[in-house]
């Protein structure tokens, strides 16, 4: 490559990391602003996070162009071919994080004003945690940082428990007060799509790990031990 075409390269690498962050970002905040509407009944805040979640799909479609222009027309190598592709999957990822906040914010009509429901005052902890989780990853991806990456997927195992710990719950609830199966049924639906999200960013640092290191993360960096 000349000069030129090397800071026309770098450029665009920049850009591409900049799109990210703001798609990450702007994920983030759905999902802190789902569990605002959610727990003060905030109809027109939901409704804003239902509308605002176009703004992540387009943003998803610029990555997507800016990542096949890099790959096209600047044939990149080793690290800079890893990060550009991880880019590509990584807004995927982002994109469907929004759906999952977009989802939840769907269900606030659904959950009364004054539920009793104890789950619902715990649901904020559960998303503060997938929220980090997503937060910190996308730091890790914008350096490059594959120690960052496992922690990420080493804290995917608290967010699980939080989950069933949630279900068992609601559906205890569910057994003793039949009349409130429909409201406590959004709730778990809530409830998985944040574990959901937990379970993304895992993807995520899985895909940043590669990135930086060009090998795949090791069971024993998952905090897999094999046990059933």
């Amino acid at each position: 490559m000349t000069e030129h075409t090397l800071r026309a390269f770098d450029d665009e690498i920049v850009e591409l990391r900049g799109l990210i962050s703001e798609m990450g970002g702007r994920a983030e905040s759905a999902i802190e602003k789902a569990m605002e509407a959610l727990t003060r009944h905030d109809l027109d805040l939901a409704g804003t996070i239902i509308a605002d979640d176009k703004k992540i799909d387009e943003l998803e479609i610029a990555v997507e162009r800016l990542a096949v222009q890099i790959l096209t027309l600047r044939a990149p190598m080793a690290d800079d071919m890893r990060e550009t592709v991880a880019a590509l999957k990584i807004a995927g990822v982002i994109e469907r994080i929004g759906d999952y906040a977009k989802n939840i914010a769907k269900r606030v009509p659904q959950i009364s004003r004054s539920s009793k429901i104890e789950a619902l005052s715990v649901l904020p902890a559960m998303a503060q945690m997938a929220s980090e989780m997503l937060h910190d990853v996308l730091n890790a991806f914008a350096a490059r940082d594959w120690e960052a990456a496992v922690d990420v997927v080493s804290r995917d195992r608290a967010v699980d428990d939080f989950y069933n710990s949630i279900f068992r719950t609601l559906l205890t609830f569910m057994m003793e007060n039949p009349a409130t199966i429909g409201e406590a049924a959004h709730l778990l639906f809530i409830a998985k799509n944040l574990e959901r999200i937990g379970d993304h960013a895992t993807n995520v640092a899985e895909m940043v790990y590669f990135a930086a290191k060009g090998e795949y993360m090791a069971d024993r960096e998952r905090g897999d031990t094999g046990e059933l």
